[in-house]
């Protein structure tokens, strides 16, 4: 285990973890110590972000698994554990066809499992004309018949999941100068339809030279409106798939402490420019893995075979 501190004025604020999630211990984060868990788990083998990844659906359920029983661990009562995923297309063998996996589904079905309340999702919708991987809608171009429709998609989940009821009362009791930190915009909130179950959000660009690029992150605003949302004012957020550390990021510059999990070695350099703070702990745990650049060796693999003069669909 190595240890590397970028500050020691102060308690971090910022502690970021370098091993494989599932074997995270309660003294790395300890019991109840977490009011909100924002993140987004790999997707299951995605083609342009984490291909063969996982050997089986099965194994990849198995962390869900974990994730939802570290969860309930990590969280006090009544708080929130928000999710961003969506149904996964993956292309297995040798076939010109994908198999569609209800992601989704199966992680609501993981959580309520593991005794946690399903309190809501929202849509995250991206601009219109978005789409990552390809066109599926073309094919019922090219045959502009019935059975041939196959819809782009251009949204995501955000998965809401409570653990138990939440004690108002603590609301009541704290401090005024917090409440008054944490105190909900509500102008904004109706403004820029926060109150709607459908939020249109721009996603992050594949712009050369960005801080993730080649890493797949989900924009700053997410995290930025769930942290409104559901924590007060110095409480902890957690994101146990850190990835660029949009999450950390976030949270501190709203005024929460952030921990974050995250298992590729390779993203370290990453989040330290991403996070730009003082008070800033990083300690490597096992199953550390360096995951990016063979990820990306991959990835240059399928974008050259889907630029090939006769294009391959994914249906």
């Amino acid at each position: 285990m190595s240890l590397e501190r970028e500050s020691s004025k102060d308690a971090p604020s910022v502690r970021v973890f370098f091993g494989d999630f599932r074997k995270m211990t309660s003294t790395e984060v300890a019991n109840g110590e977490v009011s909100l868990i924002v993140t987004s788990p790999p997707y299951f083998n995605a083609p342009f972000d984490y291909p063969d990844l996982f050997p089986s659906y099965e194994d990849y359920l198995g962390l869900i698994r974990t994730f939802a029983s570290q969860s309930r661990r990590v969280l006090r009562k009544g708080r929130i554990c928000a999710i961003v995923t969506d149904d996964m297309l993956v292309k297995e063998g040798g076939g010109s066809r994908a198999r569609k996996y209800p992601l989704v589904a199966d992680t609501t079905r993981i959580f309520l499992d593991e005794r946690f309340l399903y309190r809501d999702k929202i849509t995250w919708v991206k601009p219109a004309g978005y789409t990552r991987i390809s066109r599926r809608s073309g094919v019922v171009l090219q045959h502009p018949y019935p059975m041939y429709f196959y819809p782009d998609n251009i949204q995501e989940s955000i998965l809401l999941f409570q653990s138990g009821d939440f004690d108002y009362g603590l609301l009541r009791d704290a401090p005024k100068k917090i409440l008054k930190s944490s105190k909900i915009d509500t102008v904004q909130l109706n403004k820029e339809r926060w109150n709607l179950t459908v939020w249109n959000i721009t996603n992050v660009l594949p712009i050369p030279g960005r801080v993730e690029e080649g890493i797949a992150a989900f924009p700053e605003e997410i995290p930025r409106r769930l942290i409104k949302l559901f924590t007060m004012y110095g409480e902890t957020v957690f994101d146990p798939f850190a990835g660029s550390g949009t999450t950390l990021k976030v949270a501190v510059e709203l005024g929460r402490k952030a921990i974050g999990y995250e298992i590729d070695l390779e993203l370290k350099r990453v989040i330290r420019k991403k996070l730009g703070v003082e008070n800033f702990v990083i300690e490597e745990r096992g199953g550390a893995r360096r995951l990016r650049k063979s990820l990306q060796t991959k990835i240059r693999q399928r974008r050259s075979v889907a630029k090939s003069p006769i294009p391959k669909l994914i249906l």
